[in-house]
């Protein structure tokens, strides 16, 4: 009778551990900045609507525990060139972070805020802004990679992840799967193994997960 409830215990470990390789998210190589897109004469130039435009975040630790928020895109413009994205720039306001998972309003969501906030992570005192700028497009596995420099907490590096490009009318859309950046790439590292052996099960992931969504309405023409 041991054996059997050792064998379905080892079972369901095993089967856990398949499930969760099978979501992994995609991941991003973060290389050096290269060089940014420029718009062309021929382009159709849409401007972001921030109200309908977001950036989501989600970080873990290592061993159990998440949290999860939202930052605003506060500007941004992108270039389509016949159907297809040919450049664009885009701005987060990192100073709008918002938890989400802690109740709106309670000690617990404005410390880890503020923490967040602080130069732990961000440092949005010093570093108010992210920027991320096109530097290209190409067909990856099926899907489309958008290619580009985030510059986060003053490091520019390049990185690239899916998304899907649609326009209807006057709007556009550019919406991401969700992917993973290293924060220590940007030097964040607090709370990383990485860099601390003593953290034991209080380390925090280095993986961030990110995805975007962005709405823009195409500019009128100048008179």
């Amino acid at each position: 009778m041991k054996r059997k409830i050792l064998s379905l215990m080892t079972f369901a470990v095993m089967t856990i551990l398949v499930i969760s390789c099978g979501e992994k998210k995609n991941e991003t190589n973060a290389a050096d900045a290269k060089a940014e897109k420029e718009i062309t004469v021929a382009a159709v130039k849409y401007n972001v609507d921030p109200a309908n435009t977001t950036v989501t975040w989600k970080g873990s630790k290592v061993i159990g525990g998440s949290h999860n928020g939202t930052m605003n895109v506060s500007s941004g413009t992108f270039a389509m060139n016949d159907g297809k994205l040919e450049s664009g720039n885009f701005i987060i306001d990192i100073t709008s972070l918002k938890v989400l998972d802690l109740p709106e309003g309670s000690d617990d969501n404005a410390s880890l805020k503020g923490h967040l906030l602080s130069a732990d992570f961000f440092d949005a005192e010093n570093h108010g802004n992210a920027t991320f700028s096109v530097t290209g497009i190409s067909e990856k596995d099926g899907k489309t990679m958008m290619e580009g420099n985030l510059t986060l907490k003053g490091v520019k590096k390049n990185i690239s992840f899916p998304v899907a490009i649609s326009t209807e009318g006057d709007t556009a859309r550019i919406v991401s799967e969700v992917f993973t950046i290293n924060r220590t790439d940007f030097g964040m590292k607090y709370g990383s193994s990485s860099f601390f052996d003593d953290l034991k099960n209080k380390a925090i992931s280095d993986d961030v997960e990110l995805s975007v969504s962005v709405t823009a309405t195409k500019e009128a023409p100048v008179q």
